[in-house]
Formats: C-alpha cells, structure tokens, sequence
C-alpha cells in the first residue's frame, strides 16, 4: 500500500487523492515530530505566563475577551469541540472526510499550531484504521475553518461521538478507537481551536473535484470529435496555426485532443457534399474554445490548490522566533472563488455537449441521420428522451453555478462578519461534477451511435477503438427501443472510470 510521509512543508494533491480514496496509509516524519515539538513548547511556555494569549488561555471568536485560568484549560479545549460539533443533515462522504481529515494533519505538522506530536499521531492513527467520523452536511461558512466538520472529526479523537468503521458500520467512536488500540486524546491548551481552524473540507473538495475534472475535459474533448465525425463536420477547424494566433493554452490542448481523436477518420470533411455548409455549428466548431476556457480556469484553481496545500492554516499560529500571533488566514475566499469558478466551466462545457446531443438528434440539423436516431422512427423514439435526461441536467448545472462566495452570514455575535461559504462552494461542485458526468456519458451515447448509423463511411481507428470499448462495458448500439437507463447508467460508469480517455489514448497516446 502506498505511504504518505508527512514533513512540514505540505503535500501534494496526488496525496490528497491517495488518502482520500484509496486508503493510502500515512507517517509522520522526523522533520515534523521535531516541529510540533518546539511549538508545544512555545505554547507550555505561553500558558504558564500569567498574561492571555488568544486560543491558549482565552475563549474564542466574541467570546476571546475571557483570561480562562489554569485548571479550566483542559475542559474549555474539550468544550469547543463539543459545542462546535453541530452539524445536521446528510452524512459528508467518506472521501470528503478522509481529505478532511488529512490536511488538518497536514497543517498540524507544520508545527506552526502548536498541537502536541502525540495527538498528530492519534490523527494518524484513526486514518490508517479506516475509522471516519460522521461529518454532516451543513455547519460550515468556510471561515474560521470549516468549524463543524472538523469538530466532529476532533470529537472522535476524544473518543466521542460517531464514527463509520472500516466495515462500513456506524458506531460509537469510542468503541472503534478501542478496537483498534487508539487511545483517545486528552486535549490541552490550543489543541481544541487548532483541530477545527481550518480551510481543509473545502480544499479537499477542490482537489478532487480537479482530478475528476481532467477527466472529464479529456472526456469532453472525445465526445465532441464523436460528435463532430457523426455530423459529418470538417477538422479543418482544429488546425494548430489557428489556434496559434489566440494563443489561450487550454484552447490549444482541447482542439490537438479532437484533432488526435479525429486523425484518419473518413467521415470529417463531407459537410459541402449533399447538403453544403460552409460552417459547422458553434456547439461543434467552437468546441475547443469552451473547454479550452475550462481547461484555463482548471489551471488557475490548480495553482490556488497548490498553494493552499502548501499552507499552515490555523489561528492563532506559532511562529518560528517564539511569537503566537492572530491572523485571518483561515478565511475561505481564495478557495470558494475558484470552486465557484469550477462550477460555471463545469456548466458550459455540459450546456455544449448537450447542443451537440440536441444536433444529432435533429433530423434538420444532422446532416442525414435518422430522426432521434431511432431505428424505425414514429415506432421507436430513440434517444429522445435521453436528451430531456441531459436537458435537466444541464439546467440544474446552471442553478449550481451561481457563485455561493457572492453570499455571507455574519455569526459569533458580529465578530465574524464576513464569511467565504466555500463550504457550501464546495458541495455545490461535487452535484456538478456527477451531473457532468452524466451529460457527457449522454453525448458519448449519441454520438457513437451516431458514428456507426454513418454506414459506408468508415471512423478514425481512434473512434473505432471508444466503440468497441464502451460495447463491451455494455452499452448497445443502434437498434430497435429497449429500456434505456440500464444503457446510460453504464455510459456513465465509463466515463467516470477514466475507461473513455484510457480506450482513445491506446490510439492516440496520452491526450493533452
């Protein structure tokens, strides 16, 4: 099983995602023991003054005007994460916990919270059992951190609470830490505050969201050179001189993709035989210019995730000469600016595939195809119905887009009066990217009927090699009308899988 060894300089979004989803297990290192060792001691040096210092010896948010003295410490740590355990709704998905979890770790041992190395171990500990706490819904406003998320996953440190085991079960974290000989943490001074100051939840959920986005623009860029040869269109738009002279990366990427796709096809370039076209459509030849621009947005999220993973997020935070300073450096806006951003590429490139679904299944607008692409029309429907599928979604992907970071709640009594909602940014992205999925599982459904209805003509071999492979992941070709979900269902899987990039790069090579 691979290991993650955890330093005090961060991690990387590879590691995210092998913690996360595939149960990568985690060490820490010399480097940071060493680290949260000199900042424990800071903050014991700190504590034994008789003067406050915020999150040491003082309540929190509007409450930090209270010296709190010695013998109280330990029970006011335990008591906000308690009281900050407070969310409802849904249960968080288990992925979405362990990256949670993870980067909180990763923050603590940077030794810039000063948490003690034993409760960096525990935390550990509980990833690498597969213990996962239930985290819900809602409760976060992405400042401050994600406060009740993580509070609930500090609560199943103390041995409170509730916790999935490895088998799935849900049951009293307590009796899960026992199993697993984990002893539960008895907090001190700071430690509470710094398991729940954290952008974690919201960054986690960026980071995969990125993984399976690269998945799906790669996804996107086949599905609209299905489209594209299924229509008949030319590749002559994809030449690179022309995208040389708008010089966006993401653009370029898109169209040598398509163009890769595309190489050796015999049915590009018949759009002036019988009925003339000078121009294909926007959603067909503007393909590379609407993913592209994703491709670019994708880019620029990257680099903020890269730099957040890079981050010792926590307030207040233990600095290297020995100061404990406040900050705001937990605010959640740089990363709800760019899942909202997500979000509103996420809808365009889903609202154009599904233009290109709606072409080819026009009889006025496909160029020869039979109507719905149904194989006795008036008899059979085709895939009417599988386009209004893809029309819901594309229309609940443009209520998702409409940015959360726009809104903000003032709470703790006006102390915290502007708030990111990156949270809340986040969740909204993960709907978007599933919706995604399936819109481009749809057009992949089309288009390569599509494709094989062109009788006489023969695909790229690239073509050729996506319908034999999404054949045999059981999606059926053309023929008379059959209950259809099971179809789509499976076309998604596909996609999802990374099976459709994988089926075309055995051809083309790695797609950009």
């Amino acid at each position: 099983m691979h290991t993650v060894l955890l330093g005090t300089h961060g991690v990387s979004a590879d590691d995210v995602v092998a913690v996360a989803r595939r149960n990568a297990r985690i060490e820490l290192s010399e480097e940071a023991v060493a680290a949260l060792t000199a900042a424990r001691e800071i903050v014991d040096a700190l504590a034994a003054k008789p003067e406050p210092v915020y999150g040491v010896s003082t309540g929190f948010g509007a409450l930090a005007t209270r010296h709190i003295s010695t013998e109280l410490r330990a029970q006011l740590q335990r008591n906000i994460v308690r009281s900050h355990a407070a969310g409802m709704g849904p249960r968080v998905e288990r992925e979405v916990v362990r990256a949670l979890m993870f980067l909180r770790l990763k923050t603590v041992c940077s030794g810039h919270t000063g948490v003690r190395p034993e409760v960096a171990q525990t935390m550990a500990d509980v990833l690498n059992a597969g213990i996962t706490p239930v985290v819900h819904e809602y409760g976060s406003l992405g400042c401050s951190g994600d406060l009740a998320p993580l509070s609930h996953c500090a609560l199943t440190l103390m041995g409170e609470g509730d916790a999935e085991g490895p088998d799935g079960v849900v049951r009293p974290a307590g009796e899960l830490l026992a199993e697993h000989g984990i002893a539960p943490v008895e907090l001190r001074e700071k430690e509470g505050l710094a398991l729940l100051n954290g952008t974690d939840g919201m960054l986690g959920m960026l980071v995969m969201a990125l993984a399976d986005l690269d998945n799906l623009f790669k996804s996107a860029d086949v599905t609209a050179a299905l489209s594209l040869e299924a229509l008949l269109g030319t590749d002559k738009v994809l030449a690179p001189e022309l995208h040389a002279i708008r010089p966006h990366p993401g653009q370029a990427a898109s169209a040598a993709n398509m163009l890769a796709v595309l190489k050796g096809s015999g049915l590009t370039g018949h759009h002036q035989d019988d009925a003339p076209r000078v121009q294909d459509a926007y959603s067909v030849r503007c393909a590379p210019q609407v993913a592209g621009a994703g491709r670019d947005t994708m880019a620029h999220a990257r680099l903020v995730a890269e730099r957040e993973l890079a981050s010792a997020v926590d307030n207040p935070v233990v600095l290297p000469d020995g100061r404990v300073e406040s900050n705001g450096n937990f605010h959640g806006a740089p990363v709800a600016y760019v899942l909202d951003f997500l979000a509103i590429a996420a809808a365009d490139l889903g609202s154009i595939a599904e233009r290109r679904t709606d072409r080819l299944l026009d009889k006025n607008r496909s160029h020869g195809l039979p109507p719905f692409l149904a194989d006795d029309a008036g008899v059979d429907s085709g895939l009417m119905i599988a386009q209004y599928t893809q029309a819901a979604l594309v229309s609940e992907m443009k209520r998702l887009a409409v940015p959360a970071s726009a809104d903000s709640i003032p709470s703790s009594a006006m102390q915290e009066d502007h708030v990111s909602m990156g949270w809340s940014a986040a969740r909204k992205l993960r709907t978007a990217v599933d919706n995604l999925t399936r819109i481009v599982a749809v057009e992949l459904y089309a288009a390569t009927r599509g494709v094989e209805l062109r009788e006489g003509l023969t695909p790229a071999p690239a073509s050729r090699a996506v319908i034999e492979a999404v054949r045999s992941a059981g999606v059926e070709g053309p023929g008379p009308d059959r209950f259809l979900a099971p179809d789509l269902a499976a076309a998604e899987a596909f996609v999802r899988s990374g099976a459709l990039v994988a089926a075309v790069e055995t051809v083309t090579g790695a797609l950009a």
